[in-house]
């Protein structure tokens, strides 16, 4: 599973957090076997506006819920600059639902707004 955050620092062991360039140049988009990832967008408004320690406590919610699906994910990007989270996982019946519904739980602030019903398109 690869973890990116646009923000200067963020907890979690090197390489677990990075920058990174264009979204659409690092998202990967089909597995070894060529079938297509899905990918869903989650807004949090005024996320960026936070203090430092609710950032990080924020990010290690994050990090925790993604990598008890670490199997199924395969990329993340929390992007600070407007507070937007992006995650690809593996298509498989329910899993989205399953992973918005977790992050929701403990992140009530986060809100779906987009994802690609259609993969592959």
């Amino acid at each position: 599973m690869q973890l990116t955050a646009r923000a200067r620092s963020l907890p979690g062991g090197a390489g677990l957090w990075r920058d990174g360039g264009a979204l659409w140049k690092r998202v990967p988009k089909r597995d070894a076997r060529g079938r297509p990832y899905i990918d869903f967008m989650m807004f949090a408004p005024r996320l960026n506006r936070r203090p430092a320690h609710e950032l990080e406590n924020v990010a290690l919610l994050l990090r925790g819920i993604l990598a008890a699906y670490e199997d199924a994910v395969v990329f993340a990007e929390l992007n600070l600059r407007i507070n937007v989270l992006w995650v690809s996982l593996e298509n498989r019946p329910g899993l989205m639902s399953e992973l918005v519904a977790a992050l929701r739980g403990k992140l009530p602030e986060f809100l779906l707004v987009a994802h690609n019903p259609n993969p592959g398109t």
